[in-house]
């Protein structure tokens, strides 16, 4: 019966209940769009940072991560490689030689980090190949002596350096014994990828090319690992571990990127407080509103009242009203806002205008929102129980009224 007699009330002032529907409609909406588009901005910052050099796993001699030296490369990279094929989880993994050193042309010279590569095997770890703005990604591994060498560049560095696709570069690095080594190289590729840090500092040789630039024979400074889940890094690295003595350090991506994931989880746990905070300004305008609704409606209350309806049915009558208003605005919110979301998610939300900016961040131009079923179901549960406190205050107000004194309000 409350129920009933609740539904009727809203539609007797249809103008008063749209307005109240719509604040919720857009508070929920408005939650639900940031919460996907901030979600997206950390969640393509580490899967950009992943599938371009982290990747889920990495292998290295002990101590590599913090001190990397030349001399620091993987003993009995075989056994390593052993372990990992035994392992179903591993998708594909490469083999990499990394170094920094100076990078010079007839214009200017760079510090760079140098990573040697087996295209083949690299493509399947990272998608930097996707990121070739002009030429051609690595083609050999650097096997014949008599060909000049390739080096794909990142544009920035390429504009430091005022060279383009054909032009010749000279590596310089240290080698295990305190010597320079340097070789010569023609540019074959230039990328650009999401990050400027990344355009301006990294440069890809072939593995072969790089070892004989750091005079290091066959040996390997990193195995990079791609599994078929992500959230399994932690496991597999434990399984990895186990198999390999104290020589080795296994790293997941939440290793390599702990400030990335810390952030992630963080904006997981704001995201309540966010929610809280536009239920706040929603409960005010509820109070509000609910408030005008029982002064306009103080007749009406004297006469229930004067008829013997209780005054908890009546507290639960104005409540229930709240409440409504609350789930179905609610409801509508949450539909404009995926309905939103769907085509997003697939075409991304420009911000070109901050494109140097994101890029210093490692985002890119173009967002795509991620969308959480845990903070959507949050929003659900939310909103409507916040729009029913709000009405708490106008329904003790209704309660409070003296039937004699409501039924001559004018």
């Amino acid at each position: 019966m409350i129920l009933k007699i609740a539904w009727r009330n809203l539609w007797r002032n249809k103008r008063r209940s749209i307005i109240i529907q719509s604040s919720v409609v857009v508070g929920v909406a408005a939650i639900i769009l940031l919460d996907s588009l901030s979600n997206g901005m950390l969640v393509q910052m580490l899967n950009n940072q992943i599938n371009t050099s982290v990747a889920h796993i990495q292998i290295h001699k002990n101590g590599f991560k913090d001190n990397k030296l030349v001399k620091n490369f993987i003993g009995e990279p075989e056994k390593v490689k052993s372990v990992i094929d035994r392992n179903s989880h591993v998708k594909a993994y490469s083999e990499r030689v990394i170094s920094f050193g100076l990078i010079s042309s007839a214009s200017n010279s760079s510090g760079v980090y140098i990573n040697g590569i087996d295209p083949d095997r690299e493509s399947k770890v990272s998608i930097m190949n996707a990121f070739i703005k002009k030429g051609n990604y690595i083609t050999s591994k650097g096997n014949d002596d008599k060909m000049l060498r390739e080096i794909v560049i990142g544009e920035k560095l390429a504009d430091k350096l005022n060279v383009d696709i054909g032009d010749k570069v000279v590596l310089l690095s240290n080698t295990p014994d305190g010597s320079i080594g340097s070789d010569l190289f023609r540019v074959s590729g230039i990328f650009k990828t999401f990050s400027s840090e990344i355009d301006n500092s990294l440069v890809y040789i072939p593995l072969k090319s790089a070892q004989g630039l750091l005079d290091i024979g066959d040996n390997i400074h990193e195995i990079a690992l791609i599994l078929d889940d992500y959230k399994l890094a932690d496991n597999v690295k434990d399984d990895i571990r186990k198999n390999l003595n104290d020589d080795y350090e296994v790293l997941s991506y939440s290793d390599n990127l702990p400030l990335l994931v810390i952030q992630l989880d963080f904006y997981k746990q704001s995201a309540y407080i966010i929610t809280v905070i536009v239920s706040i300004a929603l409960i005010f305008g509820i109070i509000n509103t609910m408030l005008m609704a029982v002064m306009e409606r103080i007749r009406e209350f004297g006469v229930l009242k004067s008829i013997g309806m209780k005054n908890s049915k009546l507290f639960f009558m104005i409540l229930t009203e709240a409440f409504i208003l609350g789930v179905s605005g609610t409801i509508i919110g949450a539909l404009l806002a995926v309905l939103t979301y769907l085509p997003l998610s697939h075409t991304g939300i420009d911000f070109s205008i901050f494109a140097a900016s994101l890029e210093s961040f490692g985002v890119g131009a173009i967002i795509y929102p991620v969308l959480l079923l845990e903070n959507v179901i949050n929003t659900l549960l939310t909103i409507p129980l916040v729009a029913a406190l709000g009405a708490i205050y106008p329904a003790y107000r209704a309660i409070k009224l003296e039937p004699v004194y409501a039924l001559r309000y004018i």
